[in-house]
């Protein structure tokens, strides 16, 4: 026991020892005036053990692994209260260690001062961010991502008496079953921890009916030893008080375990960290980002790109999604840029197609375009971070005013920003359409998008729309279908037969456009899993209101305030929406014709009827949900095999 012991106070010494200067260099980054949104008033009366930390402190690992107990008490009682993880930012991380260290030095505790600068020496540490777990950050994201029933098993195990160590270690095993949904939700077995941290805090402040400041909670789901033994349910009775004692004794050592575990994890991390400013220092100065001969684009060097981010830092985070990472930046000429970075590097074609294909997209210059301006290759040998291997990046012009999201549909808090006009709604999807007809017939070969959808729509300073992300895109063969055994895109967005047969035409791009048309007149999105009768495809929901002589009924809230002489306006974007995203592909308009449709240069058509197929069912397999999408074809219309949507 004793070597045990001396092997947690050395990891503890060189944590303190490694970590200091980063520390210092966090205390001077964090020293803006900030409020700490944690209640510690709970630090001087709840009964703690505070012999761990009391002067002279002869084992600090133990100390330390107490205080963050004591300080998780606070985390779990604001998740409690505002439904939100951990702390908001750097600063409020910062403010609460610094009213906890006064907390514990002030009277009846009268601790040193030194112990949670000592223990916590990165003052950042206790900031949330999407990338911490599995992109949780909320009571409901927790649920959302761990799934209803591991919070059901939380909230029945951990809920109510957890006073003897059988209850005690049920809560332990729901703990550990909701934590391995997370991390694997994650995709990254590094995240663990963090994943169980989450959990630990989500069964003491939400599951626990008695809340984070009950010395009960505390002891079992944070793993806080006691100086006094907690009430139990049979008052005085020496078998309860031995109980209590047992469960102390299975528990503590739990808890134990994994923080140590958490604190040899921030010892490598700063190991790595500082290995790799060392690799990047020894980098030759002379590698520099430099215009590639007789081309429009840049060949960024990855130096450049990582001083632009901030180390590809999480503050600089600004998109995720299935086929790369986006961070801001800032080049040293002051130009912003988007950064992306693919997280499928080894594309087909090798390192020569993909700086070819960045070549030809360069090259394309219109207004509704997001410019691309380069990009960066990092073979794994000449990588300052080896264990990063090879990389890809793209670099783009920087859109100020986010997606297109994030002004139709409501984010994982229920917050959206202020509702689009219908003039702005209006000039966003005629940005649109120009940018695509542009893509298809204003160069050639035509290129096909391939991922139109709203995340891909960016904003620039003006509100005008611009079509981004070309990581999908494929040229044309002399107008022909592209044939694809890899069908990539977005469920909701893809186009029967290409989700099917992996047929490839600009039709492919308009019935995405239509989705989207649909998407930003109604504010609803393309899949709808929150109905009771199951999925909802917009398509489906469209086509009934119209073809019911209400097209009207499709419009958003927002767009039933405007003035009734936009009325009939609003209704033909609604009806050039459903006729784009039509099931057959010879209805569609081409994007030419759709543009027309909405300027109202052009009749849009009668709505041809939809075909109904012999009872199959297209199929989708969203994480572990799988469902399908054969409601998409009950208009009541005739029945005919698949392969005449191909006509």
């Amino acid at each position: 026991m004793a070597a045990v012991w001396k092997w947690k106070h050395a990891v503890f010494l060189v944590l303190v020892t490694m970590m200091r200067p980063q520390a210092a260099e966090a205390g001077g980054a964090a020293n803006a005036t900030a409020a700490c949104p944690l209640d510690l008033g709970y630090v001087a009366t709840l009964p703690w053990d505070r012999a761990p930390c009391e002067p002279p402190v002869t084992n600090g690992t133990a100390c330390c692994m107490t205080l963050l107990s004591v300080f998780a008490v606070g985390l779990a009682s604001r998740l409690r209260a505002t439904g939100r993880f951990r702390l908001p930012s750097a600063r409020a991380s910062a403010a609460c260690l610094r009213a906890f260290s006064a907390a514990l030095a002030a009277p009846p505790l009268s601790l040193p001062a030194s112990l949670v600068p000592g223990c916590f020496p990165v003052q950042s540490q206790f900031a949330i961010s999407p990338d911490y777990c599995a992109g949780v950050t909320t009571a409901a994201e927790y649920v959302a991502v761990a799934g209803n029933a591991s919070a059901a098993g939380l909230n029945a195990s951990c809920g109510a008496d957890v006073t003897s160590m059988s209850l005690c270690n049920r809560c332990l095993a729901a703990g550990v079953d909701a934590s391995a949904r997370l991390t694997a939700a994650a995709g990254n077995e590094s995240k663990s921890l963090n994943c169980f941290y989450l959990t630990v805090l989500y069964a003491a402040g939400i599951s626990s009916s008695a809340g984070p400041e009950s010395p009960v909670t505390a002891r079992c789901a944070l793993g806080l030893a006691l100086s006094t033994p907690p009430p139990t349910s049979s008052p005085t009775s020496s078998s309860a008080t031995h109980t209590t004692n047992i469960a102390v004794a299975a528990t503590v050592p739990i808890a134990s375990l994994l923080l140590v575990s958490l604190v040899a994890l921030l010892v490598w991390r700063y190991r790595h960290e500082l290995s790799k400013d060392r690799r990047s220092i020894q980098i030759s100065e002379e590698r520099r980002s430099r215009p590639r001969p007789n081309t429009g684009s840049v060949m960024f060097d990855i130096c450049e790109l990582a001083k632009a981010t901030g180390g590809f830092a999480e503050r600089n985070l600004i998109g995720r999604g299935g086929f790369g990472v986006v961070y801001r930046g800032v080049l040293v000429d002051g130009t912003v840029v988007a950064v992306k970075k693919m997280l499928e590097p080894d594309v087909e074609g090798g390192d020569e197609e993909f700086t070819n294909e960045v070549e030809i997209i360069s090259h394309l210059r219109h207004r509704n375009l997001v410019p691309l301006r380069g990009c960066c290759i990092v073979d794994a040998d000449a990588d300052p971070d080896p264990d990063e291997g090879k990389q890809m990046f793209l670099v783009y012009d920087y859109m100020p005013k986010g997606s297109l999201d994030q002004y139709i549909f409501d984010d994982a808090q229920g917050r959206r920003r202020p509702a689009l006009s219908w003039a702005q709604r209006r000039t966003v999807l005629l940005d649109v359409a120009r940018g695509l007809e542009y893509l298809h017939y204003g160069v050639k070969p035509g290129i096909y998008h391939r991922d139109i959808k709203a995340t891909n729509i960016l904003l620039d300073a003006d509100m005008r729309a611009r079509v981004a992300d070309f990581g999908l895109a494929r040229r044309s063969r002399e107008g022909q279908s592209h044939l694809t055994t890899r069908v990539a895109g977005t469920h909701g967005y893809l186009s029967p037969e290409y989700a099917l047969y992996g047929q490839l035409t600009e039709k492919s791009d308009v019935y995405s456009f239509g989705v989207l048309v649909l998407e930003v007149m109604s504010g609803r999105r393309a899949l709808d899993l929150s109905d009771p009768s199951g999925v909802v495809l917009i398509t489906d929901w469209a086509w009934a209101h119209a073809k019911a002589g209400r097209p009207g009924d499709v419009l958003a809230q927002a767009l039933r305030k405007e003035p009734s002489t936009s009325v009939a306006a609003m209704e033909r974007y609604v009806l050039v929406g459903i006729l784009c995203a039509h099931v057959t592909v010879a209805f569609r308009p081409t994007m030419p014709e759709a543009l027309r449709m909405l300027e109202g240069d052009m009749d849009v058509p009668d709505l041809p009827d939809r075909p109904q197929p012999f009872g199959q069912r297209i199929a989708f397999d969203e994480g572990e949900t799988n469902f399908s999408a054969s409601s998409i074809l009950s208009g009541g219309g005739p029945f005919v095999d698949f392969g005449d949507m191909l006509r």
